[in-house]
């Protein structure tokens, strides 16, 4: 069993869209289309994202020399 000596913090979505430059449209558009992370619940009417997954979508994106 793998123990995390750093908490992960669950990051609302004006949070997310500052660290990915995203739009909300396309966040939840990529969601959706099963390249980005899932949201979790945390109550009827909000959501969150977890920043290790967020964080690790991020490292996963090519780099501009690899789109070329």
């Amino acid at each position: 069993m793998k123990v995390s000596t750093c908490p992960t913090r669950l990051l609302r979505l004006d949070t997310v869209i500052d660290l990915v430059g995203l739009q909300r449209s396309t966040i939840y558009k990529l969601e959706a289309d099963g390249q980005f992370p899932k949201r979790r619940k945390l109550t009827e009417r909000s959501s969150a994202w977890r920043e290790d997954e967020i964080l690790a979508w991020m490292d996963s994106r090519p780099t501009a020399e690899e789109v070329r």
